[in-house]
């Protein structure tokens, strides 16, 4: 009996793209590519110095970068890690000039490859979630630590690293919400992540040469595209509506199909919550609670530091006079993925809150 359901339980992981003890993480992520991609990932490798130095879009344009096929990606490890070099490049290009000089086409030597790819994973041609936390990462020592693979930028990937690793199905994190507090760490940037849609720097959108005739407009990464958590929110019976349902159900063509997928098949499976509220135990009734005002504490926790972090310094800077005007305030409401920042960071978290049981039972299941 043991047997098949460890059978069963394995066949549902491998069918959603899940690790037992990594949860959304991509296992074991590679680090180099054949050498006929090695112009990648020397530019990837090299992507801070690149753009601190201003050289990158030089040597895309003036080395003559070639139009690499991919077709010597034989595996979904070797796709993953071409699809985050990729993504990262076209950042560096696109804004190795700040926000003064963003690139509006992006050259056919990274754009078509990067579309085949895309196509290939199922995923869009820009930088998701999927790369920068879930495929972005490799052991530094034993011990677990965690550096990326890419490093030039760490924005908010910290944290998200820490989050994406406190919500797998290990029994070893039992209290999601208290590791992803304690590793809740904030680093600087010098780089805007890349996203097309609802962007006012490229408000038509970024053209991809070779690719299409006209701009393509995308969301850049979010933590909305997190599988983890908008598992949760189907598991526990967490409905968005309207605009902010809406948004997040876009989301999830951003996350790697077979998550996208899990997340389908929870949410029209039979009520978890619907089942508590008619079973009349309270042990069950508290458990669930827990879980949801765990949630909801997280939430809290990321509306309180996007307002520390983000809105607070670009207050400020629009304050001393930022130099493109209307630019800072619309990057100061506007997230990555295209919402209004603090309007739907409330609103999740508001909606997860009305979903704890006030009415508990007052008896426990007997065992």
């Amino acid at each position: 009996m043991e047997t098949n359901y460890r059978e069963t339980l394995q066949a549902d992981f491998d069918a959603f793209d899940i690790s037992e003890e990594l949860g959304f993480i991509l296992e074991e992520p590679l680090t180099h590519l054949p050498d006929y991609y090695r112009v990648w990932m020397d530019l990837a490798n090299n992507l801070a110095h690149l753009i601190e130095s201003r050289k990158l879009r030089d040597l895309v344009h003036k080395v003559t970068m070639p139009v690499l096929s991919p077709h010597l990606l034989s595996n979904h490890r070797e796709l993953r890690l071409a699809h985050l070099a990729l993504g990262f490049i076209c950042m560096g290009y696109v804004w190795q000039e700040g926000q003064h000089e963003p690139a509006q086409i992006l050259p056919k030597a990274l754009a078509w490859p990067y579309w085949l790819i895309s196509r290939r994973l199922g995923l869009p041609p820009i930088l998701t979630y999927a790369d920068s936390v879930l495929a972005n990462w490799k052991l530094k020592d034993p011990t677990g630590y965690t550096i990326f693979l890419v490093p030039f930028i760490k924005f908010f990937l910290t944290v998200a690293d820490a989050l994406a690793r406190s919500s797998t199905y290990s029994q070893k994190h039992t209290n999601s919400s208290d590791i992803a507090f304690l590793n809740f760490r904030i680093t600087t940037t010098h780089c805007n992540p890349l996203w097309t849609k609802h962007n006012p720097m490229l408000p038509r959108g970024l053209l991809y040469e070779g690719v299409s005739n006209e701009p393509i407009l995308l969301s850049g990464g979010s933590a909305a595209q997190s599988s983890a958590i908008q598992c949760f929110d189907a598991l526990l019976c967490i409905q968005h509506e309207g605009e902010t349902g809406a948004f997040l159900t876009r989301m999830r063509d951003y996350m790697p199909p077979a998550h996208r997928q899990l997340i389908e098949t929870l949410s029209v499976c039979p009520s978890l919550r619907d089942f508590i509220t008619t079973c009349s135990s309270s042990d069950l009734c508290q458990a669930y609670n827990s879980c949801v005002s765990a949630l909801v504490d997280l939430r809290s926790y990321h509306l309180n530091t996007v307002a520390k972090y983000v809105l607070v310094p670009g207050n400020r800077a629009i304050s001393m006079g930022c130099p493109l005007r209307g630019v800072g305030t619309a990057l100061n409401t506007t997230g990555t993925g295209g919402s209004d920042l603090m309007v739907f960071l409330k609103s999740v978290r508001n909606t997860t809150q009305r979903a704890l049981i006030l009415e508990r039972p007052t008896t426990s299941r007997e065992t």
